[in-house]
């Protein structure tokens, strides 16, 4: 970014020596943290700092904090950040000022509209300033409620704001492999699952369970692949979905019921002997008289 650019470079420190191999080039992809603020408020919009946003009160338990992966020289970024980026060396840390030209632009009046209050309360919102809502798929603040009216202006928050900007390159990968993990994050957020393979130009994606289903996956894999082809000059890129047939769970086999051991027929009751009729004993066979046997 040069002077006539409107950007200030002051250079702050030093961490390391880099060769020529580090020069950042257009389309690639970096790490870098950083604060950005608006200079005439002093207000903190953004940080990769966990602890600066705590003390500025801009923690988003959603955001994850550290150094961010950018893609340079490819429009991806505030003009002036982005041609700043060009000329910065890895471990150096610099602040730079950037005019609205050369920021989010200036502020536009026609996007700034009226819209009627039946218009939100359809989808039960209650219209306050500085409410940010979504009207016709655009999203704008509340700037005014008046009595049957509310006026949303349509435009960036930082239109015809000056920036101000402390970053510092900490690396700048050069591996393939690392190269689209830092794709993947930054452009579907995550590279957790993904199985990557390359060979030569062409580059295969195995895509983890949970992305199949995704549908904010179906928007950024055609940005993975425009980013994949300006960050390494990728030829064909491929994603793989694979669906595996579960295997069947074999039952356990009831176990067969074991047949109770058949009872021996018991031995046949002995008849009765012949009982004496005065006593009811029985008479031992030799006990019996002449007269019993003759009957």
């Amino acid at each position: 970014m040069t002077e006539k650019d409107g950007a200030e470079k002051h250079h702050v420190k030093d961490d390391k020596k880099h060769d020529s191999d580090s020069k950042i080039r257009p389309g690639d992809i970096v790490l870098a943290e950083f604060d950005a603020w608006i200079h005439d408020t002093g207000e903190l919009f953004d940080t990769t700092s966990e602890t600066v946003a705590r003390e500025n009160k801009i923690y988003n338990e959603k955001m994850i904090y550290g150094a961010q992966p950018l893609m340079v020289g490819k429009s991806r970024l505030f003009p002036g950040l982005d041609e700043h980026m060009l000329t910065a060396d890895i471990g150096k840390e610099y602040e730079i000022t950037i005019p609205p030209e050369n920021a989010a632009g200036p502020r536009d009046a026609k996007l700034v509209e009226l819209h009627p209050v039946r218009e939100f309360l359809k989808q039960e919102i209650e219209p306050q300033v500085g409410l940010e809502v979504t009207v016709r798929n655009r999203t704008g603040t509340i700037t005014a409620v008046t009595a049957g009216r509310v006026r949303v202006d349509f435009n960036n928050r930082l239109a015809g704001r000056t920036l101000r900007y402390k970053y510092k390159i900490t690396e700048k990968p050069t591996k393939p492999k690392e190269v689209v993990e830092l794709v993947l994050k930054m452009s579907y957020g995550t590279s957790e699952g993904f199985d990557i393979e390359h060979h030569g130009k062409d580059y295969k994606l195995k895509l983890p369970d949970a992305c199949k289903y995704d549908q904010k996956w179906i928007l950024s894999k055609y940005r993975v692949v425009t980013d994949l082809r300006d960050a390494l000059d990728a030829g064909t890129v491929a994603f793989i979905e694979e669906y595996t047939k579960p295997e069947k769970k074999e039952e356990p086999k009831a176990e067969e019921k074991k047949e109770a051991p058949k009872e021996e027929p018991k031995a046949e009751e002995k008849k009765d002997a012949p009982k004496d009729d005065a006593t009811g004993e029985e008479k031992a066979p030799e006990e019996l008289t002449e007269a019993d046997r003759k009957e």
